[in-house]
């Protein structure tokens, strides 16, 4: 009689090659090149795909079952939130607007960064980035959809949640986070993956979902805290295959070197920019604050950039081009655009505030040689405007820079007293910048971001040239807090000018 033999089970290793690397094969009837024609389109030379390692050596049964796990635990809290009246629990109203503005900004990037995740694990030819993008487009999706969720109820109780797909696109301060992700998802496969991998992951991430989550569950926001944390797992996961995608084109050649080099000087800059919400959102937006952006940033952003950049010294990477302007700005980066904010608020998808007499306090503890210096004077004259019954308002056209897209309103780094402008020709047309790093990137792609749409240079442009009134006519209607215009005859002469300039 025939013993029947038991199947050996596979250790995760054997299952990983099987379930990931075991699923590539070699093209019989159509050229690689035509198959994967965007892996040369950058320069970066790959001489083996099976050198790409995962280090979570995750599959996609285990991926189902470590996701479905999180979801059960994210849906039973949130749920509970909903059904105990969560929305009265948080601490303040001004909380609300971090909520607003992160739905509005960084939401969306979630969903782009799907896209882009889904279209390069199609354009790479190794099949282990294939899956490993493959896995990450799904978290993408997965985090914009939970951050929609556990918002939701608040838009039940409060204006300003529910048009945030159309504010993204269509509001002055998120053109900072659409620029970025649009910028990235036009990009190679390989830039891409620096683009979010290290940029939106490692930077952005951990300054946003661990400082900025807890602050949400010390306001009282358990919902927000919660998909904060459910993601967080997923992002240690993604800053991973970032840095694993530097390393493994580090390694292939060492013509990748200046190539890495320069994606790396771009996007820690890009990144920074897209950060200044951030930190406006940990400054001025909650009530009770965990730390400030200054603490934020040497934790989050000088330890862990050193000690990536120690790491990355071997292959000949050096920091980032701008690192010592960024240090320098760090100070003053929460109260400009929060000024901004205030002094453009007719503008915005929510409620905009001045200090309170506590917040100065916690301001001044925190910034002691800047905010005092250069930004109390500032809030005190608006401050001093609303109690004798007026507001602070800027109705004139503010330059806006043609990379970051948002206003020039930041100021010199070795000079806070005056505001950072760089300018450069290119086809005739002069750009503006805020800044040498917006003006480094914009020297090295100028075809790209010379076809950003701005709205203020396209007031000096035909059909509307000259036609201030037009302009007058348009900032006059002064929206909601929800970002909808008073009636609907200001949003019909909205949208008729609106229509006059796209067709320039």
């Amino acid at each position: 009689m025939d013993i029947k033999k038991t199947p050996k089970k596979l250790n995760v290793k054997e299952k990983y090659r099987l379930m990931t690397r075991d699923l590539a094969w070699e093209p019989s009837y159509r050229d690689e090149k035509e198959i994967y024609p965007y892996v040369d389109y950058e320069g970066i030379k790959v001489h083996d795909w099976s050198k790409w390692e995962d280090p979570f050596r995750l599959t996609m049964d285990a991926y189902w079952k470590y996701q479905a796990e999180k979801e059960r635990k994210y849906y039973a809290i949130i749920d509970a939130h909903a059904q105990n009246n969560g929305h009265l629990n948080v601490t303040d109203a001004r909380y609300l607007t971090a909520i607003k503005l992160f739905l509005q900004s960084i939401s969306p990037g979630e969903y782009a960064s799907h896209r882009g995740f889904a279209r390069v694990g199609r354009e790479f030819a190794g099949v282990g980035p294939q899956v490993a993008c493959q896995m990450q487009s799904i978290d993408e999706i997965r985090h914009a959809q939970t951050q929609v969720h556990a918002m939701s109820n608040y838009n039940k109780f409060y204006n300003g949640f529910k048009d945030f797909a159309n504010q993204r696109d269509r509001i002055w301060y998120t053109s900072v986070a659409r620029s970025f992700f649009d910028d990235a998802m036009s990009a190679g496969p390989f830039e891409f993956l620096i683009a979010i991998g290290f940029s939106f992951e490692y930077v952005l991430t951990n300054l946003l979902f661990v400082p900025f989550m807890s602050g949400a569950a010390y306001n009282g926001d358990m919902a927000t805290c919660t998909f904060g944390f459910s993601a967080q797992s997923d992002e240690a996961r993604h800053m991973t295959l970032g840095l694993e995608c530097i390393k493994f084109m580090l390694e292939q050649d060492p013509d990748n070197i200046p190539i890495v080099q320069k994606w790396i000087d771009k996007w820690f800059w890009r990144g920074c920019r897209l950060l200044t919400l951030v930190a406006a959102m940990m400054d001025y937006m909650l009530p009770k604050r965990v730390m400030s952006w200054r603490e934020a940033w040497n934790i989050y952003g000088v330890e862990n950039g050193n000690a990536l950049f120690r790491d990355l010294a071997r292959y000949g990477i050096k920091p980032p081009m701008h690192w010592d302007d960024v240090e320098k700005s760090i100070d003053h980066t929460s109260h400009q655009i929060m000024l901004g904010l205030y002094q453009w608020k007719f503008g915005t998808a929510f409620h905009s505030w001045t200090p309170t007499a506590s917040d100065i306090e916690w301001l001044k503890e925190k910034y002691p040689t800047t905010f005092e210096k250069y930004y109390l004077p500032r809030w005190e004259y608006a401050i001093a405007q609303k109690e004798n019954g007026g507001e602070y308002n800027n109705f004139g056209l503010p330059k806006l820079c043609q990379t970051c897209q948002l206003p020039c309103l930041f100021t010199e780094p070795d000079d806070p007293t005056q505001l950072a402008h760089r300018e450069t020709e290119y086809e005739g047309e002069k750009y503006h910048f805020c800044s040498d790093g917006c003006q480094h990137v914009f020297e090295q792609e100028p075809e790209k971001y010379v076809q950003a749409w701005l709205p203020m240079p396209s007031m000096m442009q035909e059909p509307l040239k000259g036609d201030l009134a037009a302009w007058m006519e348009w900032a006059s209607l002064e929206p909601t807090a929800a970002g909808e215009y008073a009636s609907s005859e200001d949003k019909a002469n909205f949208e008729k000018w609106r229509k006059q300039v796209s067709t320039d």
